[in-house]
């Protein structure tokens, strides 16, 4: 003889393991453009310039002493409409501004061990430096905030000398992690 609550509990299986394929199924045929993730969409330029710029005042290094972290800066092109993202170190926004002239200048790389992974701990106040040919440039972290990868303007002009950190954080990297620093 059955017991009476075998039966639900088979059509529950069956009912589990049928909406389990149609989520494999339906994960297998969604477009790779919808991904939101650092790697495959990296950041989005509109109107900066793509004008060269004196090598000398281009940001070389940035380091962090209260993070340890000290990593080589690269210049990064303008490259269909999207900064290079660098795999092994930090990367300057063509475009963007300057140590120690007006401007936002944009400092971004992964978010992993070895690049901007640290920046999740970092706080108001943190002292971080940026060296180019021409010497090094104090700044000092005034606010840090999670953008949705669209919210492009964190990149954009400044009235001041600004240096912006850029990575990905959030679930599955669907977010940004935004650090604004002041010339001190």
């Amino acid at each position: 003889m059955k017991n009476k609550t075998s039966v639900p509990r088979i059509t529950l299986g069956i009912s589990l393991l049928f909406l389990g394929i149609l989520l494999f199924i339906g994960r297998k045929t969604t477009p790779v453009s919808q991904s939101v993730s650092f790697e495959s969409e990296p950041v989005k330029v509109e109107k900066l310039s793509s004008e060269e710029v004196d090598d000398a005042k281009i940001p070389e290094r940035i380091m962090i002493p209260q993070l340890s972290l000290d990593l080589e800066v690269k210049k990064a092109n303008i490259v269909n409409g999207y900064w290079e993202v660098f795999e092994d170190k930090a990367g300057w926004g063509m475009g963007s501004g300057i140590p120690g002239q007006v401007g936002n200048q944009v400092i971004f790389a992964h978010a992993r061990e070895g690049l901007f992974l640290p920046l999740q701990s970092i706080k108001e106040g943190t002292k971080l430096y940026v060296l180019t040919k021409n010497g090094w440039f104090g700044y000092e972290v005034r606010d840090i905030k999670e953008v949705y990868p669209n919210q492009i303007e964190v990149i954009g002009e400044t009235a001041d000398e600004t240096l912006t950190l850029y990575t990905c954080s959030g679930f599955a990297d669907s977010k940004r992690l935004i650090v604004i620093a002041k010339r001190v």
